[in-house]
């Protein structure tokens, strides 16, 4: 009888463990908010997704990879509400439009650094990817005389070594916390409801240049945001100094 207790005794802590053992995979592959912070902490390196802030600031930022239909149209918008975006552009791109990059710096918006092919990162050394950063910095300074301080990486993906190397070259790597949908050409309504009915302080809002919606839920939606918000420029939005990002959903906090 004791011997088949031991025996029991000793499945049932070979289960225990087991058990420990998937939850860890689960909430690691999860991103469990709470599992990253007690298990990932500081080793987990993450973009600004979100700032924390109350002054009714937020960032408006569209990336331009593929296309430049409606982005003159877009420039008239923003003047004729008088705000200021954010641009990230893939290199290619900037190549391929050097005029309306001119155009764009000199109405006042913003240009971050996309990469230059827009790549699978996690996918490339080191080296590859401070090719990638310079060489779209350097099209950038030769087009608009100033370089880029932000930079937003393809596909929205990263890894330590991303991370890591984005920031040893002196930029501020950021993703967003508002995605509009607008690159799965959902409709005008869906859009602008969509940001409506979630913006808040310090959010990031992510839209595209050559998306087909994005115009239209543009005119709609700029009005009824600058009732209730300023829309910065992204480098505005951010904190450059005593800050702290949370692992666990990349919110930029002041700790001064």
């Amino acid at each position: 009888m004791s011997k088949f207790y031991f025996i029991n005794k000793k499945i049932f802590g070979i289960l225990f463990l087991l058990i420990i053992f998937i939850s860890f995979i689960a909430g690691y592959m999860t991103g469990s908010n709470n599992y990253l912070a007690l298990t990932a902490g500081e080793n987990r390196l993450v973009p600004i997704y979100k700032v924390d802030r109350d002054d009714k600031k937020i960032a408006l930022t569209l990336d331009g990879t593929w296309g430049a239909e409606y982005t003159e149209q877009l420039l008239n918008l923003f003047k004729n509400e008088d705000v200021k975006v954010t641009f990230f552009f893939a290199g290619y791109w900037l190549k391929k439009y050097p005029d309306l990059v001119k155009k764009i710096a000199a109405a006042g918006h913003e240009i971050g650094n996309h990469t230059f092919t827009h790549p699978h990162l996690n996918q490339l050394s080191k080296d590859e990817i401070i090719e990638e950063l310079e060489s779209t910095s350097d099209l950038i300074y030769q087009l608009t005389g100033k370089r880029p301080e932000l930079f937003r990486p393809p596909y929205g993906e990263y890894n330590n070594r991303v991370v890591q190397t984005v920031r040893n070259a002196g930029y501020q790597i950021v993703q967003w916390s508002l995605d509009s949908h607008d690159w799965r050409e959902p409709g005008v309504d869906y859009i602008y409801n969509r940001v409506k009915n979630n913006i808040s302080s310090g959010d990031i809002i992510l839209m595209h240049n050559n998306a087909p919606d994005t115009l239209p839920a543009l005119e709609k939606l700029i009005p009824e945001l600058k009732k209730e918000f300023e829309l910065v420029h992204l480098s505005e939005l951010i904190y450059k100094n005593n800050y702290k990002i949370y692992s666990h959903n990349g919110l930029q906090v002041n700790i001064k």
